[in-house]
């Protein structure tokens, strides 16, 4: 028996039986489905697309308020606040499209996964004479050169 359990000994005692009903259930543990990356991308995608678009649409909603208050009141203060709106809200639409881009991407670097390499420098070992030897072959006419 528990210390839990234990405490309810005098009431168990007074009532001539167990008083179990208010304790936790145990349940059986919930099994955890491991999902890939790719469908984690996907509900990444979708919720903050949902949430995104449930922001714009009360942004709308608070900008034709705001905007009726600053008609009826004719306060600059009110003009204001409703062109801080209006930015905030273009700005999420502008989240929206950036993060259809951002999963795009995403999703191609998986397929992409090659390697591009650029060589910016090279290096010549030699002297001064023998590379002009070996950019202009008339210099040299009568000079063996060997191409390496």
């Amino acid at each position: 028996m528990t210390e839990f359990e234990k405490q309810f000994d005098p009431i168990n005692k007074a009532l001539q039986s167990e008083f179990k009903s208010h304790l936790p259930v145990k349940g059986k543990p919930k099994k955890i489905v491991q999902s890939n990356a790719e469908e984690k991308l996907d509900k990444d995608y979708n919720t903050v697309r949902k949430n995104l678009f449930e922001l714009i649409e009360t942004g709308t909603v608070a900008v034709n308020g705001m905007l009726d208050v600053a008609k009826a009141g004719d306060a600059p203060r009110a003009y204001e606040v409703v062109s801080q709106l209006l930015k905030t809200v273009s700005d999420m639409n502008k989240d929206v499209l950036d993060i259809h881009d951002k999963a795009k991407k995403i999703k191609e670097d998986k397929f992409n996964l090659t390697q591009k390499n650029t060589t910016n420098n090279t290096i010549y070992v030699g002297s001064t004479s023998e590379l002009q030897d070996m950019i202009n072959p008339d210099r040299s006419s009568g000079k063996d050169i060997k191409k390496v």
